[in-house]
């Protein structure tokens, strides 16, 4: 049996499975209920960006996560 660790929470995945219940994102591994609370906390700003930049955007999902590991959450 193979277990992983959120990064954020530190909670034990339990056989884990990439893209179901947990992401790799910005070089550190994440939960399913970690990557829903990025999506809702990273939704209002997102969509008041104007142009649009991917850039941008990586960075500001690397900051939130980095930020989200310090905290302990998101």
């Amino acid at each position: 049996m193979k277990t992983l660790t959120c990064d954020v929470c530190r909670h034990t995945i339990q056989d884990p499975i990439s893209g179901r219940n947990y992401f790799h994102l910005e070089h550190r591994d994440i939960c399913e209920a970690c990557k829903d609370q990025l999506e809702i906390s990273l939704k209002p700003v997102v969509r008041t960006k104007d142009p649009f930049s991917y850039e941008w955007y990586t960075k500001l999902v690397e900051d939130s996560i980095e930020k989200a590991i310090g905290k302990g959450k998101f």
